[in-house]
Formats: C-alpha cells, sequence, structure tokens
C-alpha cells in the first residue's frame, strides 16, 4: 500500500502563484506582439480615404506655412503681413474703382453719339431744313472738331441790332471763314420762320442771308413766348449740324469778345457736362400781367419762392455732352415761360458743373472799361436794366469802342 504524500499548504501556494505569473507573463507578451503586429499591418495595408469634408489650408495658411518652412520667424511673417494689408489693398481698390467709373463714363458717350446721330438723321428725314453747312459735312463724311458754335439769338425786327453787330464784334466776308477754318469758331444769327412759311418776312431773311451768308435758320416758328421752345431747336440743330466742344447762346443786343469768349470755354475744355454763365435765382412771378410771368409757379412751391441757380439768358454756354442731352430727348424736355429757367431746368437733376463766371455779365462802360483797364477783359457786356444793351444798334459801337478787345485779339489766341 502506498503512502501518500502530504503536501504542506505553504508548498502547495508557492506552485500555484509560479504558474499564474508565467501565464500573465505570456499573456502580456502575446498581448503586446498582436499589437504592434497589429500597427504593423495597418500602416502597410490600410489606405484612409481622404474625406471631403476634411478641412484644408486656407491660401493664407499655406503662405504661412510656406513661410516658416523657409526659415521665416513670427516676427518677418507679421511684418510681410502687414505690408501686403493697408494701402497698397486700397490703392488697387481704387485704381480698379476708377477704370470701372472710366469705361461707364466712355460707354454712356458712345451711347450718347449714337442716339444723337440716329436723333439727327431723324430730324432730317422729317423734313428739317437742312443748310449748306449740313450738306458740305455730309459730303465730307467725318465732321471736323470745333471750338465752339455762337448762336446770336434775333428777330425778324432786329435788322439793325445785326447790323451793329456785324460793324462791332462779329468777323465779316473772309474773316468769318478764316475764322471758322483757322480758330474753330462758327458765328451764326439764328432765326426760325415766321407763321405764314415764305411770307414777305421770311423773304426778306433769305435775301439778307444771300447778301451776307451769316444766318442759320431753324424749324421752329418765331414769337417771343417760344423762346424756350427755339432754345431748344436751336441747340439740337446746332449739335447735328457742327461737331463743336462748346455751344454759345447770346441775344443780338449783347456785346461780346470773341477771342476772351473762347479763352475763357478752353479752360473748361476737358470736364464734363459744363455748364457756363452768370448763375442768378430770381423770384417765381405768379401774378398775371407782368413781365416774367410763369404760369406754372405752382410748381416752384410756395408764393415768394425762388427760382433753383441758373444762368442769365444774356450769354450762357453748355458743353457737347449737354448740347448731345437735349438733342436725344428734345421730344420729351418740359419748357417753362421763360428761356433761362428752361434750361436751367433741364440740367437741375443731372450730374452737371455749374459755373459762375461774372466776366459774362459785365455792364456797360463805365464798369466794363474800368475791368478792361484793369486787365480784367469781359466776355460780354449789357445793361441790367434793359436785360442787354439799352438802343443796342445806336450804342453798342460806342461799347466796342471803349470795352472791346484789340482788333488782332483773335488771331493771336491760341486755343
Amino acid at each position: 500500500m502506498l503512502k501518500e504524500k502530504v503536501m504542506s499548504p505553504k508548498i502547495k501556494g508557492e506552485n500555484l502563484y509560479s504558474r499564474s505569473f508565467v501565464s500573465r507573463r505570456w499573456t502580456f507578451l502575446l498581448c503586446f506582439a498582436s499589437f504592434c503586429f497589429g500597427i504593423f499591418f495597418t500602416d502597410r495595408m490600410w489606405n484612409i480615404p481622404e474625406s471631403n469634408d476634411m478641412a484644408r489650408p486656407s491660401v493664407t495658411e499655406a503662405e504661412r506655412l510656406k513661410l516658416i518652412s523657409e526659415g521665416c520667424g513670427p516676427k518677418t511673417l507679421y511684418q510681410k503681413e502687414v505690408k501686403r494689408d493697408p494701402q497698397a489693398l486700397f490703392g488697387e481698390v481704387s485704381k480698379t474703382h476708377n477704370a470701372i467709373q472710366t469705361l461707364d463714363k466712355t460707354i454712356s458717350s458712345l451711347e450718347m453719339e449714337l442716339a444723337a446721330a440716329r436723333s439727327a438723321q431723324e430730324s432730317l428725314t422729317n423734313g428739317a431744313p437742312v443748310s449748306n453747312d449740313v450738306e458740305s459735312k455730309q459730303l465730307q463724311g467725318k465732321k471736323r472738331r470745333y471750338l465752339m458754335v455762337v448762336g446770336i439769338n434775333t428777330a425778324f425786327s432786329s435788322r439793325k441790332r445785326r447790323d451793329s453787330i456785324r460793324t462791332t464784334w462779329m468777323p465779316q466776308g473772309e474773316k468769318r471763314k478764316k475764322l471758322e477754318e483757322e480758330k474753330g469758331i462758327i458765328i451764326r444769327f439764328v432765326i426760325g420762320h415766321s407763321a405764314t412759311a415764305g411770307g414777305i418776312l421770311d423773304r426778306s431773311i433769305e435775301a439778307e442771308n444771300k447778301k451776307h451768308g451769316d444766318f442759320m435758320r431753324l424749324d421752329h416758328v418765331e414769337g417771343y413766348l417760344e423762346l424756350s421752345g427755339k432754345t431748344k431747336t436751336y441747340f439740337s440743330t446746332a449739335f447735328a449740324m457742327w461737331d463743336a466742344d462748346f455751344y454759345v447762346k447770346v441775344d443780338d443786343d449783347v456785346h461780346v469778345n470773341i477771342a476772351t469768349l473762347g479763352e475763357t470755354l478752353v479752360r473748361h475744355r476737358k470736364k464734363p457736362r459744363v455748364y457756363i454763365g452768370c448763375m442768378k435765382s430770381g423770384p417765381v412771378l405768379s401774378q398775371k400781367g407782368v413781365r416774367y410771368h410763369e404760369p406754372e409757379y405752382w410748381k416752384f412751391g410756395e408764393n415768394g419762392n425762388k427760382y433753383f441757380r441758373h444762368a442769365t439768358g444774356q450769354l450762357y454756354a453748355i458743353s457737347r455732352d449737354l448740347a448731345s442731352y437735349i438733342s436725344i430727348n428734345q421730344h420729351v424736355l418740359h419748357k417753362y415761360a421763360n428761356e433761362d429757367v428752361t434750361l436751367g431746368a433741364w440740367f437741375i437733376g443731372l450730374d452737371v458743373t455749374h459755373i459762375d463766371d461774372r466776366r459774362l455779365c459785365c455792364g456797360t462802360p463805365p464798369d466794363c472799361e474800368w475791368k478792361a483797364q484793369a486787365g480784367n477783359i469781359c466776355v460780354a457786356s449789357f445793361d441790367w436794366t434793359c436785360s442787354g444793351i439799352c438802343r443796342s444798334a445806336d450804342r453798342i459801337k460806342e461799347v466796342h469802342r471803349r470795352c472791346g478787345e484789340p482788333e488782332n485779339a483773335i488771331w493771336k489766341a491760341t486755343f
């Protein structure tokens, strides 16, 4: 009979602890090996697809990373960002804005020229009178560019006034042609036709024009109350006949120094939408029967109100683009009773440069004489009390003698 070996509790506990230690050690080694194998397998075999929603560095971040990789520290990076931001970017934006504005103005100018050409063609097609000047320009093809067209507003009864102007400040014959060819200045008496077309009044003007050749006939019925319509027709017709930088309207009882007028206008030649004259703001007269009564006075507000600023009617000038505007829109431009107010109303809602030049409204001697002696020759002279030179047919020679520029001034002038 075999004897059983009896193990003590101490020896039995040591054996159990030894086995547990061995199994824990192998378990740890196996787990570690599995972890290493997993990392190795994942790195070699598992390509993570790029997500479309994954945030990507912006251009600015990419530049920052590039600068840092090139060895630029935070200070250098900050300096480069500062140099890029302030005035440089503002300058580029300003240049772009100016370029867009220039392009917009060029397109607008071309559109206005096209519309004006169509308007002129329609007026000629519809039977408006065509002068020899228009026919010659059409035969030449492209129009010549003149400095200014001066239209002298006259009436059938103003023969003596016209003759007084011909003997003072308006060149005649070959001198007038030379003025047009060498200086680019056109001067014409502006008149329409009588209520009975072809009557004695029209025939008298035709005979006078045949002698002097200095009239511009309008498709317009003459009448004092029709001055606003005559002004609109004048600018539209003049624009169709001659391509000029400026278009001037002057009354036939005003003395004008042509060379000084040309020098004055040339200073504003490069400005767009120019409206030049002696700007004033008279009262709106609502009372019937008085001179300069405004039937539509209620449009200007309460009784006692004044008109907006506008050039006095004795003499004013507008630039080519404004004459084009009148020509294009002549059928929808509203006419008020007073011609000078009407012209100002056409421009009040436009981006127009109003130039107030007091040399365009000097008084008669001694006012204009004193100014001439001081070296400040007047462009135009007249009496405010008469809205022109009082008894101009008799007095304009005296005004010309005392206030007129030297006879050769126009030929010495450089425009």
